[in-house]
């Protein structure tokens, strides 16, 4: 069971040196799924049959010495708002519970064409809105490091079972900090690209100016691997950049000297843990002993994030959820006696509060005489933010900030409390609105041994030179490198 603590590239190096076949690897995930994850509940549905026949594919390959993909071998989790072909796809709603897709993410088919081996979809918030993984339909996930907290949201079960050794790697998506809060919660890394750096083709619309796809990792190597595989130009996302990938692995040991790296002041205000504060700072002077140059800046109307996010996100949502009417596709109540009860009963009864509350705020928002003072107002301001993080990135290379203003809290702690929950995501909403890239990486543990997450921000398309400045760290530290006792 020793293998299963390995990264991606290790045990890619191991299979395809025939050190140990991909069978005996998904038969050894598989062994630990069913022992552990009861627990841990990262999982909505498993694939064994399709992953232990794509297994066997691979050690025929590896036998004969024939040519394998870039992800040759490695068991990988898939996020279950996106699309699998022949496998359900619930986005953990009610609405969507028998939904199986006639097709294949863009995504999805770059990890199958790259011989990965897909095990199962996992659990999130429902329709990815939440940042705590209670909202889901279906079940509860759990934090690896203490089973009392939430793994972080909407992004959590794909977190959790990277951090808990169930998967090697895993698919996210983040909308306002999906990937990156739960990866810091479970100590994992996670990357949300540029926006339009990979394609959202197959990948259930939350708010489609916000949406973006990317890996979560037990190391950056990892991460800067499965994101040369998953990035790309799509003729199925008009969105998608025609911008050449460069090979993320190729140059990532560079090192920080002579970087400059700014810290917003804004993000180091009140509010933010004790904890999580003193290893940010400690990070800090990592870099500066890296040789790293570090420059107080200001990104002024950060303030404004988390309402500007909450107004366009729901605004968007309220129009792409309109497709889920029990008409097309997906769950439809019985015993209706019209259309317009049966438009009203099967949204009703299949959207959880969550998803009902935020459709409600975007149709409020685009509202016949609110919509200027709301969505118009919100994308003007969203533009203010831009703009800030433009004018600082002509003076440094990235920003380094908290990814998390707290650890992981108790699970139930916050449900109750929306406006808290939505201040969860206060450091990484930023990024989303602006579209830049950012990563988040293990960089130290809370007083109850909870892990903290380290967040670095670069410019547009720059994901070469921020998986450069985030392995910098991690190859100093160990902090991803200490697992959940599990």
């Amino acid at each position: 069971m020793k293998f299963l603590s390995f990264t991606a590239l290790q045990i890619k190096r191991k299979i395809l040196s025939e050190e140990i076949r991909a069978t005996d690897i998904v038969n050894m995930l598989f062994e630990r799924i069913f022992k552990i994850d009861s627990n841990i509940q990262s999982f909505l549905t498993l694939d064994e049959e399709n992953a232990f026949k794509k297994a066997e594919e691979i050690d025929k390959k590896v036998a004969n010495h024939e040519s394998v993909g870039l992800l040759a071998g490695i068991p990988i989790a898939v996020k279950d708002n996106i699309c699998t072909k022949d496998l359900t796809t619930t986005c953990a709603s009610k609405i969507l519970k028998t939904f199986i897709p006639p097709y294949d993410a863009f995504v999805v088919k770059r990890l199958k064409e790259e011989d990965s081996i897909i095990i199962g979809k996992t659990n999130l918030d429902e329709f990815a809105m939440g940042s705590s993984t209670e909202n889901s339909s279906y079940k509860i996930t759990r934090n690896p490091y203490n089973q009392n907290f939430v793994p972080g949201g909407s992004s959590g079960g794909s977190s959790a079972a990277v951090s808990a050794d169930l998967a090697f790697m895993a698919l996210g998506s983040e909308t306002g900090g999906s990937i990156r809060q739960p990866a810091a919660l479970c100590g994992v890394v996670g990357l949300k690209p540029t926006y339009g750096r990979v394609s959202r083709f197959g990948l259930v619309a939350f708010s489609s100016s916000l949406d973006q796809i990317g890996p979560i990792t037990k190391d950056v190597s990892d991460a800067a691997l499965l994101l040369s595989v998953i990035a790309g130009k799509d003729k199925n996302d008009t969105t998608c950049a025609d911008i050449n990938v460069p090979d993320y692995l190729n140059g990532i040991g560079g090192g920080v000297k002579g970087i400059k790296i700014g810290i917003p002041r804004e993000y180091f205000a009140e509010g933010l843990d004790a904890d999580v504060r003193t290893a940010v700072d400690n990070s800090l002077k990592i870099y500066e002993r890296l040789g790293a140059k570090l420059v107080e800046v200001s990104l002024p109307h950060t303030e404004y994030a988390v309402a500007v996010y909450y107004i366009v996100a729901n605004a968007e949502a309220s129009s792409n959820l309109s497709r889920f009417d029990g008409v097309r596709y997906g769950f439809r109540a019985n015993n209706i006696k019209g259309i317009d009860e049966m438009y009203c009963r099967s949204r009703s009864e299949g959207f959880g509060n969550e998803v009902k509350r935020r459709v409600m705020l975007g149709n409020y928002a685009l509202s016949s005489g609110y919509y200027e003072a709301y969505y118009l107002k919100a994308s003007k301001v969203r533009n203010l933010i831009k703009k800030d993080f433009d004018t600082v990135f002509e003076k440094v290379d990235c920003i380094v900030c908290p990814t998390s203003p707290v650890p992981a809290f108790k699970i139930a702690e916050r449900i109750d409390n929306p406006l808290e929950m939505y201040l969860s995501d206060i450091y990484t909403i930023p990024a989303n609105l602006s579209g830049i890239p950012s990563i988040s990486i293990p960089c130290g543990f809370s007083k109850e041994g909870l892990p903290i997450g380290l967040q670095i921000l670069t410019n547009y398309f720059e994901e070469a030179k921020m998986l450069q400045i985030a392995y910098s760290f991690e190859r100093d530290t160990d902090f991803h490198l200490i697992e959940p006792k599990l």
